[in-house]
């Protein structure tokens, strides 16, 4: 049972300049509680409750009233309560609301305890009710199937009252809440608001508690290159002492120069150095901690509403609660702070970076329906949401040198002049494998995978030597393994993986490899040069560079940097890979 705290409301409905006489006055507050129905419970045993505001002035439209009959609420313009003033009103209204809550306090619990193929004929509800209170009864059912459904029909609901939303709202459990965020088509008027923040603290500033949350931290058990920007976010206070700093400070393919992170948002720079330093904390468990129990999750919240034009510092900020979210026993303080509505919502938004971030939030925070664990940087683009649509596969795209899991899989840019002749989803996407490759082969489990790949990760900068590509193979291939990769088939899309002694080594022993397992193996190679910049034309990869020595090698008209960006679903380059995609599936399948 959870602690849910009820204010009640009432509207304006009239005033008139003339006070009403005091015995009709009441008889009115009584038909409001009366007529109010079931009032927001949350599943709990204490509610708190307060009139805000009433007046003397007040005067009630019954007609208006009787309209509100099947509603939970009714809000009125707050206005101060005096104390010397409406003392007896403020006694009466108590009285009369603790009535009405406890009417409905011992019907919720009759409910709660009778069968489900008991139709609760004991328990004053109106017959509307029934469905409603019947599936909050299922999903609490120790029956792991009745729950799924009963959270699968609670979504599949369009019809009911705003105020039939708002009492699952307080009345679901974490478990119910968190498989109705990651429902595709759930109303947001499921998930409550997020709670009131505290306020800032007196003569501080956000910034500054940023700072200091980040200070609370533990500096061991992490490496030495994370030691050094984290005693950088919390030294440089000022933009310009930042940007003389210099390099590239990147972590997980999203890698800002300090310039230009100084030129896009100059009044968030303190607020991005100590939220990349927080992500990697993120990254170990007993940090996590560390940061819920300094407040971390309701600071990174108000962090998150103040910037609503900075794609960045939001999505810094929901990669950290994705961390948190990989520990069972921080799910309910996530819950309760408010971030299940903020990540609901943040899932159905068209910007395939902010939906997916939130989607693997979200995931990490289900375990009624999702088994793995997805960290950092390993991001399902399909499904995003719950499906009873068994996974035959898993194609994992993995991105190349300078790429990102994002912005290397996103469509070639159409024309302008080819704009309005073609739908929309051929016109433009984000992300050609979400948003074609999704639809065209279903069943499918789509990755995208993000690590570093900077050829200047640190540069000076940092006082320790970059990593190695064994040790960040092995960091990656951890990361899949808690993901389940390997669990079923997989096809393998790359972009861009270059030529040196170590890489050809590499090759050397994947032609072993693949020839053992007799891998079905498709080679693209582009046939034009890349600009580099405005002066310097290069050919980045030639024809005898990507020759495998196995599988098929098709050339294709386009540069280095769209031989993975189709421009139409029509195009050879989407169409072959789609063809590849299922003649291999249909094989493994055939095996």
């Amino acid at each position: 049972m959870s602690l849910a705290v009820c204010i009640i409301c009432c509207r304006r409905i009239g005033t008139s300049t003339t006070p009403p006489k005091r015995d009709l006055y009441w008889k009115d507050i009584r038909n409001i509680i009366k007529f109010t129905g079931p009032l927001i419970l949350g599943g709990s045993l204490f509610i708190t409750y307060e009139v805000l505001a009433l007046k003397k002035s007040l005067t009630l439209d019954t007609q208006v009233v009787e309209k509100e009959k099947l509603k939970s609420y009714i809000y009125l313009d707050a206005v101060s309560l005096a104390k010397r003033e409406h003392q007896g009103i403020t006694y009466q209204a108590r009285k009369e609301l603790h009535k009405a809550l406890r009417k409905v306090l011992a019907a919720s619990a009759k409910i709660f305890r009778n069968p489900f193929d008991d139709h609760f004929s004991t328990v004053d509800l109106e017959d509307h009710e029934y469905g409603l209170w019947l599936l909050l009864k299922k999903s609490k059912s120790d029956d792991k199937m009745v729950r799924l459904q009963a959270v699968e029909e609670m979504a599949a609901n369009h019809y009911w009252h705003d105020y039939q939303y708002r009492t699952i709202a307080q009345a679901c459990d974490v478990r119910t809440i968190i498989g109705l965020a990651r429902s595709k088509e759930a109303d947001l008027r499921f998930f409550l608001p997020p709670p009131h923040l505290p306020a800032v603290k007196e003569d501080y500033s956000i910034e500054e508690e940023l700072r200091q949350l980040l200070a609370s931290l533990p500096q061991t058990e992490i490496d030495h290159c994370i030691q050094y920007f984290t005693s950088l976010a919390l030294r440089e206070s000022s933009q310009s002492l930042a940007a003389q700093k210099g390099g590239l400070w990147c972590f997980g393919g999203n890698g800002l120069p300090y310039a230009e992170s100084f030129g896009e948002v100059p009044s968030a720079t303190v607020e991005i150095f100590c939220l990349q330093a927080l992500v990697k904390h993120s990254e170990i468990a007993t940090h996590c901690d560390k940061i819920e129990a300094n407040g971390g999750l309701q600071l990174l919240q108000r962090i998150y509403q103040l910037h609503k034009d900075c794609p960045k510092i939001r999505r810094s900020i929901v990669r950290i609660i994705g961390n948190m979210a990989l520990h069972e026993h921080l799910h309910s303080a996530i819950v309760h702070s408010g971030w299940v509505s903020i990540l609901a919502e943040a899932a159905k938004s068209p910007h395939v970076i902010q939906a997916s971030h939130a989607a693997r939030t979200l995931a990490n925070l289900d375990r009624e329906t999702v088994q793995e664990k997805y960290q950092d940087g390993v991001y399902v683009l399909h499904p995003q949401y719950r499906t009873s649509q068994p996974i035959k596969a898993d194609v994992l795209f993995i991105h190349g040198l300078m790429g990102a899991a994002f912005k290397t899989w996103r469509q070639q840019d159409c024309d302008k002049l080819e704009i309005g002749k073609a739908s929309d989803e051929e016109c433009y996407t984000q992300c050609w494998p979400k948003t074609w490759l999704a639809r065209d082969c279903p069943g499918l489990r789509i990755i995208s995978v993000e690590y570093d790949t900077n050829l200047s990760d640190w540069r000076a900068k940092c006082p320790v030597e970059r990593k190695s590509i064994a040790y960040r193979s092995h960091e990656l291939l951890k990361k899949l393994r808690a993901a389940g990769v390997g669990d079923r088939p997989m096809i393998w899309v790359s972009h861009s993986m270059g030529d040196c002694p170590a890489l050809k080594e590499l090759h050397d022993d994947f032609l072993t490899f693949a020839k053992d397992k007799n891998f079905q193996v498709l080679n693209f190679v582009e046939t034009l040069p890349t600009y580099i910049g405005s002066m310097i034309k290069l050919h980045v990869v030639p024809v005898e560079s990507a020759d495998l020595g196995i599988g098929d090698l098709i050339p294709v008209a386009v540069n280095h940097l769209n031989i993975c960006k189709p421009k139409k679903k029509d195009t050879f380059l989407y169409q072959r890979t789609l063809q590849f995609i299922r003649e291999t599936l249909a094989k493994d399948l055939e095996n």
